[in-house]
């Protein structure tokens, strides 16, 4: 009955030392060869998912990769972009003003730039050592307002990023995509970039209905996706928010939550 398989990576496909379990990656495996697609709808860059892409033999150019919360669907091999959606440098410093007025501290991706931000921080760092990205020190000030900028994220510790989030004008929710994808990053992207409509717009191209699609994810940067799906998967791991839009819960990211899934509802006999 499912013919495509959409997986979030962090906290749903990697177990807490961000590793792909034995058993899931066979469990991915038997799905692909009983003709399933299979493909990795992250936050990330693609330079933060290629290792694992590799590691699951996903490199072909029938292979799809949804990265920056969908804002680029890709081929993997070529990475021909077969859907964009990007924001701007006058974007960006809107953001960065309103972070800075809340306390915040912000980062961006930029197509020619890489990762940028006006001051470094430990969450900057860490998305730098997660998607093996190096840091450029940037005044946004200095972005073109015409400037392309995949997306940009403001970054705390939880309890200061949850109280920003609580200031946040309506405003912004009007004019961005606005997903929170851990405790410490909030997510501002073009206004038609979620992982929902990336994850439906890759299925229409394969050909492929909703009701045949499973999406499995534990954050609020899947919502769109695990909404979207005909098996809207949240895991054992997920928060509440999470779970109560999903058809089915699964254990967690440590325990296999993912292969457990394909098992049940792709492999049963």
């Amino acid at each position: 009955m499912y013919k495509l398989i959409a997986l979030d990576m962090d906290g749903t496909l990697l177990n807490s030392d961000k590793q792909v379990s034995p058993r899931t990656k066979q469990a991915i495996a038997d799905a692909r060869a009983q003709g399933v697609k299979v493909v990795l709808a992250s936050g990330r860059p693609l330079e933060g998912m290629t290792a694992y892409l590799t590691e699951l033999d996903m490199l072909s150019d029938d292979d799809f990769v949804l990265s920056y919360n969908a804002s680029l669907i890709q081929r993997v091999a070529s990475r021909q972009i077969i859907h964009r959606q990007v924001i701007q440098g006058r974007d960006a410093k809107n953001v960065a003003s309103l972070a800075a007025d809340l306390g915040v501290h912000v980062h961006a991706f930029s197509p020619e730039r890489g990762l940028i931000t006006p001051q470094n921080s430990r969450y900057t760092e860490h998305e730098s050592t997660l998607n093996g990205m190096p840091i450029t020190e940037l005044d946004f000030a200095e972005l073109d307002d015409q400037e392309e900028i995949i997306k940009v994220m403001m970054v705390a510790d939880p309890d200061i990023l949850s109280a920003a989030i609580s200031k946040l004008p309506a405003m912004l929710y009007e004019q961005y995509s606005v997903v929170q994808s851990a405790p410490f990053f909030l997510e501002v992207l073009h206004p038609q970039s979620n992982k929902g409509a990336g994850v439906a717009m890759l299925a229409e191209h394969l050909k492929i209905s909703a009701d045949e699609v499973i999406c499995m994810g534990d954050a609020g940067n899947d919502h769109h996706m695990i909404r979207y799906a005909g098996l809207g998967v949240a895991m054992g791991n997920a928060c509440d928010a999470t779970k109560a839009l999903a058809d089915h819960i699964t254990d967690t990211n440590d325990n296999d939550g993912v292969a457990q899934v394909i098992e049940s509802f792709v492999l049963k006999p």
